[in-house]
């Protein structure tokens, strides 16, 4: 049995398992066990010591994508530019760290036809920010604007964009309107927390809203009842464990659209009223 999970706190909703054991079974890697196990960055040290040889893999999501990275031998330089590892490889070599949401971000907005915007702002300041710098920087922006609660918090995502070679400027969110003079908003705000932001930012012509559930969000409403392109957090999801999938297995016949509606179909079942 060769094994891989996801971790994370809270990891009891994380879609995961879902798309990778759909990858698994369209590849007919039987002998494959992906989970989901609840690890914080106290206990990621010594989960991850613990590993055995079975193990082939693990991604990574909220709080550990930074906190992983001392633990690793080896960073992509991609994962080291971002300043975040989504994704670890584990081999006889050793724990590689990745970054695969970067991946998963210009593949998502390439599915919606967006993929050379002229001007973007991103919204939040954590990991998934410096990864949409990222994925920003990858479609040809050499500058961009982020906003937050608080400037004088961002250090980390700065120096990220500084590594990415983006000109970054930091407004805060009572300075909002100024920073939508661009073709492309990307949220990296957690459910719930841009819904008081939907009348601001109706009017931007393309939208990325990295919330996949529930989904559409008030803010994706808002800017498609204008006509404007609306990108969910899920084919985000998606993307990024399908590379995810490439690298753990050594394999490029990754199957895209069972996973797609393999995860798209736990989304439903979770939305349905309870009998």
């Amino acid at each position: 049995m060769l094994k891989a999970a996801v971790l994370g706190s809270p990891i009891v909703h994380s879609l995961s398992p879902y798309l990778h054991r759909a990858a698994h079974r369209g590849m007919g890697l039987h002998d494959w066990h992906y989970e989901a196990i609840e690890c914080d960055e106290a206990a990621l040290p010594g989960l991850i010591a613990g590993l055995d040889g079975t193990w082939r893999g693990l991604s990574l999501t909220m709080p550990l994508k930074r906190a992983v990275l001392p633990l690793l031998d080896t960073v992509s330089e991609l994962a080291l530019q971002v300043g975040a590892a989504n994704t670890v490889i584990l081999s006889q070599d050793g724990r590689h760290g990745d970054n695969t949401d970067v991946y998963g971000i210009v593949e998502a907005l390439a599915e919606a036809g967006v993929t050379a915007p002229r001007a973007a702002t991103v919204l939040g300041g954590g990991a998934t920010a410096s990864s949409a710098l990222a994925a920003l920087r990858r479609l040809g922006l050499g500058e961009a604007t982020l906003v937050v609660r608080d400037p004088g918090r961002v250090s980390i995502t700065a120096e990220a964009a500084e590594r990415l070679g983006v000109n970054l400027t930091v407004q805060s969110f009572d300075k909002l309107e100024a920073a939508l003079e661009v073709d492309l908003v990307v949220s990296t705000l957690p459910s719930g927390a841009a819904d008081d932001l939907a009348g601001t930012l109706e009017r931007v012509p393309a939208l990325f809203d990295v919330v996949y559930a529930p989904w559409p969000t008030r803010l994706a409403v808002a800017v498609a009842a204008r006509g404007g392109t609306v990108v969910g957090g899920f084919p985000m999801l998606l993307h990024q464990a399908v590379r995810q999938v490439e690298l753990m297995t050594g394999r490029a016949d990754v199957p895209v659209e069972a996973m797609r509606e393999a995860g798209k179909a736990e989304i439903v079942r979770r939305a349905a009223p309870a009998e």
